[in-house]
């Protein structure tokens, strides 16, 4: 579905990932990873077609990203962005409803249907009785939900996620993530997370994108690249591996 194919990506004089090729394919969920600064953003940018390559190019479904009209792409690609400010007073509904713009006409008002996806997308991620609320008075965590209940209204088989868990409680960074990962169950679709907690990496992911310094990267199923020389490599810094019952998780030394 998405192909990183020699892709150079750069920030001035510095490179942060050089000649990745990656095939990113149907059914998987790719997690982005790597220290603070490293280029995780940029990356998913250029994935969804939003950044330039300085090499390479990325193509969906065969073809150049660049090539397809935006609506189009939108209808491909849905992005969840790191943060998400607007500065248009609306309620929860109709934030959640922006998500349907891709698939109206020009001038096209929202029908049924777009309400009845707006409110079930709201439901997945338990906000079903905020729908009136004026965005502005919601909590951080909650914005941060409506934002990902766009995302599922926008329906779009692609999904490319900036840190989807920021500001939420340990208990909806899960149910998030499992909503979000579930998607790619659905035939033809596919996620790609940037995350920063290893740990949910490898709970919800199948493959993984690592960016070191000076533009190196390694990309591969994520059993292949979670293991703790990669990871202390990639953070600089000391981790201690812990297994239970079949799981390896990942803390500071």
């Amino acid at each position: 579905m998405l192909h990183a194919q020699n892709l150079t990506l750069a920030i001035a004089e510095r490179t942060l990932c050089a000649s990745l090729d990656a095939e990113l394919k149907p059914g998987e969920n790719w997690v982005i990873l790597g220290a603070n600064g490293s280029g995780k953003t940029t990356l998913l940018h250029a994935l969804a077609g939003l950044r330039v390559p300085d090499a390479g190019q990325i193509r969906l479904d065969g073809s150049e990203i660049g090539g397809f009209p935006p609506r189009t792409r939108a209808r491909r690609i849905g992005v969840l962005f790191q943060e998400a400010e607007s500065e248009f007073p609306a309620t929860v509904l109709e934030t959640v409803l922006t998500g349907r713009y891709p698939h109206l006409d020009r001038w096209q008002w929202e029908g049924a249907q777009d309400y009845r996806v707006a409110e079930a997308a709201l439901e997945a991620v338990g906000l079903n009785g905020l729908a009136q609320r004026p965005l502005a008075t919601l909590s951080g965590g909650e914005r941060r939900r409506v934002e990902i209940a766009a995302l599922l209204a926008q329906d779009a088989p692609i999904c490319l996620l900036d840190e989807p868990t920021n500001h939420l409680d340990l208990r909806h960074q899960v149910q998030v993530l499992e909503l979000v990962a579930g998607r790619a169950h659905r035939p033809g679709h596919l996620n790609v997370f940037v995350l920063h907690d290893v740990n949910l990496a490898a709970r919800f992911g199948t493959h993984a994108i690592l960016l070191f310094d000076h533009g190196e990267c390694r990309h591969g199923p994520l059993a292949d690249m979670l293991n703790r020389s990669n990871l202390e490599q990639m953070y600089h810094c000391r981790l201690r591996e812990i297994r239970d019952n079949g799981n390896t998780w990942f803390l500071p030394d």
